[in-house]
């Protein structure tokens, strides 16, 4: 049995006090948006509560699908490398961007740069994304959509390249004995407004439909999710989002959670069963569902 954990956005709080020559741009409506609204959401206990309960978990690996900042500053990047240093060892923890740690041009190497042992695969002369991850049974794809957007957008594209590189690496992995786990920041499957979305999402769905994979892990709509993918020969693939790990109680449409899979078996025989865990209006982490999603 091999336990994964998948946080996602957790927007790092408090937000560093900003230059004002940083306050440029789509950062000026960023930084208003904070402080009229997101500060009261994003609560740095509440996370602090997560990823206490994470630990005494006996969880073998940990995915975060990204957004650990609010507005892309160079503080919020190294707050970000702590925050990632303190969850576990980079062997340990796997992290993709999102679309907030692209929030300007100016940032878009940013995560690399600070956070590049916890997102690089495991061979050494490879680089940029999809990258891949062996650990236990599982292969972790690790997909980027985050792209410097304009005010009022917070849409995420893979781009032509990126997809092309999915199916091959896919394909290639299908044919070892491994649980494939793509994790993505926008979700393939998306009631959100347009301007949130992922714009080449029917190229993703493709991709799956064509190779397969047996779980996508998600962020960014800040929810509980759970949507069904066509695979290949009839199979149908979960893609699983959470809420942000810091969404204070009663602050978000939904409060702080993280996801743990319990994976066993082998090709042909996989199980995984989800279990969340979520803060309660007590304060306290508790167990919310726990449902078998394969086999």
């Amino acid at each position: 049995m091999f336990t994964l954990a998948h946080l996602s956005d957790p927007h790092l709080a408090p937000l560093p006090k900003p230059r004002w020559t940083e306050l440029i741009g789509k950062r000026v409506t960023g930084y208003i948006n904070w402080q009229r609204r997101r500060r009261f959401i994003h609560d740095a206990d509440v996370l602090a509560k997560i990823v206490a309960d994470l630990k005494t978990q006996s969880v073998d690996h940990v995915a975060v699908t990204g957004d650990l900042t609010n507005i892309a500053l160079a503080a919020e990047f190294v707050h970000g490398r702590d925050w990632l240093t303190a969850l576990g060892a980079p062997a340990d923890v796997t992290v993709i961007p999102g679309n907030h740690d692209a929030y300007v041009r100016a940032a878009a190497g940013e995560p690399e740069r600070c956070w590049g042992e916890f997102m690089r695969g495991d061979q050494p002369s490879t680089s940029g994304f999809p990258f891949v991850r062996r650990r236990g049974p599982l292969a972790l794809v690790a997909l980027s959509t985050a792209v410097p957007t304009a005010p009022g957008m917070a849409t995420g594209r893979l781009g032509a390249a990126q997809l092309t590189r999915l199916g091959e690496t896919l394909a290639a992995l299908k044919r070892e004995p491994v649980f494939r786990v793509v994790l993505i920041h926008h979700p393939p499957v998306s009631a959100a407004k347009r301007y949130k979305r992922l714009t080449d999402a029917d190229a993703f769905l493709r991709v799956i439909a064509e190779h397969g994979a047996e779980l996508v892990l998600h962020g960014h709509d800040h929810l509980h999710m759970l949507n069904w993918l066509d695979g290949p020969a009839g199979a149908r693939v979960p893609a699983v989002g959470v809420p942000s790990a810091s969404a204070a109680w009663g602050a978000s449409r939904e409060a702080a959670a993280y996801n743990l899979y319990a994976i066993d078996g082998a090709p042909g025989a996989w199980t995984c069963e989800l279990i969340s865990r979520g803060i309660g209006a007590a304060g306290t982490i508790m167990q919310q569902r726990r449902k078998k999603i394969i086999g």
